[in-house]
């Protein structure tokens, strides 16, 4: 029997993806990537951008079994959480959350209620946000979001990956949209086995 907890505990830290993200008081995953922040749209903008990272909102909720498939399979994927780490300043929020967000309008709201004008209704919801010189003046998050990329969902490492990259070779500027980009990639992966 020590033997097998040994090993495990080898394994475990030998290949670290395969260890789960610690859960927050709020029942969501916390893996080493998020940031905490004061919610301001803005100011967690400017930070992802003096930080050379594009800024994605992920909103999760409690007991959601396809944001666990995310933490558990996708995010610990090599390739996914590399792009996450490197690229991205991540920004997590609860869908029945009280924690106040200020959007970029300048409207102030717990976390429930700027969902529902953002017009999150699932989970997860990954929103990501250009840069801030290409921010319109009195826009919403979802206004903004829009323009480049809002996954709403669970999907495999692979179109997760996908879209981490397309977003921040700013595919969205492009006439190529993502499905063709993703599609083009798959063909990509699959020439060179």
């Amino acid at each position: 029997m020590r033997f097998l907890t040994a090993l495990f505990t080898a394994l475990v830290l030998a290949f670290p993806a395969f260890a789960e993200a610690p859960m927050g008081d709020d029942g969501l995953h916390k893996p080493a990537w998020l940031r905490e922040t004061f919610r301001d749209m803005h100011e967690d903008l400017a930070e992802a951008e003096a930080e050379g990272k594009r800024l994605l909102v992920i909103w999760e909720q409690r007991g959601c079994i396809y944001c666990d498939k995310m933490h558990k399979e996708v995010f610990p994927d090599p390739r996914v959480e590399t792009r996450i780490t490197e690229d991205f300043f991540v920004v997590q929020m609860n869908l029945f959350g009280d924690v106040e967000v200020t959007d970029f309008d300048g409207e102030a709201l717990p976390e429930k209620d700027m969902a529902m004008k953002w017009g999150v209704m699932f989970t997860p919801t990954m929103m990501f946000f250009p840069h801030p010189d290409e921010v319109e003046e009195g826009a919403t998050a979802r206004q903004i979001a829009q323009d480049v990329a809002i996954m709403p969902g669970a999907f495999a490492a692979g179109t997760t990956g996908d879209l981490l990259t397309w977003v921040v070779e700013e595919g969205y500027k492009t006439d190529e949209n993502f499905q063709k980009y993703h599609a083009r990639k798959i063909n990509e992966r699959r020439a060179a086995e």
